[in-house]
């Protein structure tokens, strides 16, 4: 029996050397951790339980049948993070690149298996070069079972995908079906097509990293969430997430045990300019109220007109939506209103509250923006808001114009509470618009037009521009002291924490893609 041992002792170090020591050195001359190392710094301290080590392939042709593949270039298995029971797969760019098998995508395949029957989040590390072109389709077999449980697993366990190296063609339609993507800068990249290949296609020439580097992803084309500039920093970034998540779709997200405080915040008096032309950085607010200032942007760096993340409020984890003026006066395009959709989407997946902070002019205008489609991407935000059935709350900080005020959580599409500051303007548009068009008449035949034009803006701003009309009409629940929106939010989210509501009965409804 000694002997047998010894022989498992040898083949289990076999696998954990991947591919061997020269191709361990040119990992870390290129900045890059092992596999190994990654799901070290990742799990709790000892956590980690590895399955499937010694699953080999079955390839024959161009010498496969001579070739090893430790691990099949994957590492799976389960471990611990903050406590909690989480599984991962990293891929082995030391073993044939990290290149994506038959045997490769099965040992993926089944712990992502494991992960949606035991209710726990799934991580993807990739660093891969792509399909292992000398199994043939067998590998891309292999990409379509993975597809199959990311979309079906989607909104009943966490899946998190870190790109670490190379992500190339069909590997980065997974990482695109999850729900988040990290992406550290300068090694990681992702791209359908490799710049060698449009080159020749459309002659256009450009690098790596402008193509599908972390930086392009996350403000360009909004398909990173998180970037981070080293891989132990990136890693740390999917530890902090997965402490505001729960484990599945069925249970509630953490509590953290918070000491009690009034909720009397002194400095929300004059966070918000009541000059409606002057911009404030709405981050600032979201600091002020969420426990410990301790807020997690998400798509920080892509479409700044919205903000969106994860915060505490008495020590219950919310998704926080705002406007931010500081970027377009906080109106919403198309790309905001894609990002915003599909984080109240994501919170609604797994019972996480919505608070929404409005200050909003309305949709963009332009003919860049109806051409490219804000009829159809605006129409998200209003079928997410109306689907979502966790607590929804409402706080209007000064603008709410238009079909942006209806679409951002308002009364009418199921709110269950909607505050409002003093400084807030609830109206169809803003009092100089409104005055224009209401009394354009009367202005343009009479001796003074600028002084009747600005004494008409003023007569509607007083009328309309305000929170009591919305106030009187049940639209707004209640007009608040800026001071005390932490201890409302409190009071509401205690209220609300027991909220049960459902939609009628359907296959699925038919969001406007």
């Amino acid at each position: 029996m000694y002997q047998k041992i010894e022989q498992l002792s040898e083949r289990r170090r076999k696998v954990e050397q991947g591919g061997g020591e020269l191709r361990i050195r040119s990992q870390h001359k290129r900045g890059k951790l092992t596999a190994r190392e990654r799901i070290q710094l990742l799990l709790d301290e000892e956590t980690f339980v590895e399955l499937n080590p010694f699953i080999e392939h079955r390839a024959t042709h161009f010498g496969m049948d001579q070739t090893e593949a430790p691990g099949e270039g994957v590492i799976t298995g389960y471990g611990k993070i903050h406590g909690r029971l989480v599984y991962v797969f990293a891929q082995d760019f030391t073993v044939f690149g990290g290149a994506l098998g038959e045997m490769h995508a099965l040992k993926i395949a089944r712990i992502m298996d494991l992960a949606a029957k035991n209710g726990a989040p799934i991580i993807g590390l990739n660093d891969s070069g792509g399909a292992r072109i000398q199994e043939g389709v067998v590998s891309l077999d292999g990409y379509g079972h993975i597809f199959y449980r990311n979309s079906i697993y989607s909104g009943v366990i966490p899946q998190l995908s870190v790109i670490m190296g190379p992500c190339a063609g069909g590997a980065v339609y997974s990482p695109a079906i999850t729900d988040f993507v990290f992406m550290v800068e300068k090694t990681s990249q992702m791209f359908i097509t490799g710049p060698k290949v449009i080159e020749t296609v459309t002659k256009e020439v450009i690098s790596t990293e402008d193509l599908g580097g972390a930086n392009v992803h996350a403000s360009i084309s909004g398909n990173a969430h998180f970037t981070a500039p080293s891989e132990p920093e990136v890693l740390e970034q999917v530890r902090r997430l997965l402490s505001f998540l729960p484990q599945n779709n069925v249970e509630d997200p953490p509590r953290v045990f918070m000491k009690e405080d009034d909720g009397w915040v002194e400095e929300l008096a004059e966070a918000v300019p009541v000059e409606g032309t002057k911009v404030y950085d709405v981050r600032k607010i979201i600091d002020l109220i969420v426990d410990n200032g301790d807020f997690m942007e998400v798509h920080q760096q892509f479409a700044r007109n919205i903000v969106v993340g994860f915060g505490r409020i008495a020590g219950q984890t919310v998704g926080i939506a705002a406007n931010q003026p500081k970027v377009m006066a906080g109106g919403l395009d198309i790309d905001s209103s894609d990002k915003l959709s599909r984080f109240i989407r994501f919170c609604d997946c797994f019972n996480i509250p919505i608070v929404t902070f409005v200050d909003v002019t309305g949709f963009f205008p332009g003919v860049n923006q109806e051409h490219r489609g804000i009829i159809r991407h605006g129409a998200k935000i209003l079928y997410a808001y109306s689907e979502a059935t966790v607590p929804k709350i409402t706080v209007v900080t000064r603008k709410a114009f238009g079909g942006a005020y209806v679409a951002l959580n308002s009364k009418a599409i199921g709110a269950d509470l909607v505050y409002a500051w003093p400084s807030a303007e609830v109206a169809v548009m803003g009092a100089e618009g409104a005055a224009n068009i209401i009394f354009k008449r009367e202005i343009e035949e009479s001796e003074n037009p600028e002084e009747i034009r600005k004494a008409k803006i003023q007569e509607y701003r007083e009328k309309f521009s305000n929170p009591y009309v919305a106030a009187a009409h049940g639209m707004v629940d209640d007009v608040i002291d800026p001071r005390e929106t932490r201890k409302k939010l409190k009071s509401a989210l205690e209220m609300l924490r027991n909220k049960r509501e459902t939609r009628p009965a359907k296959k699925h409804g038919n969001i406007p893609l």
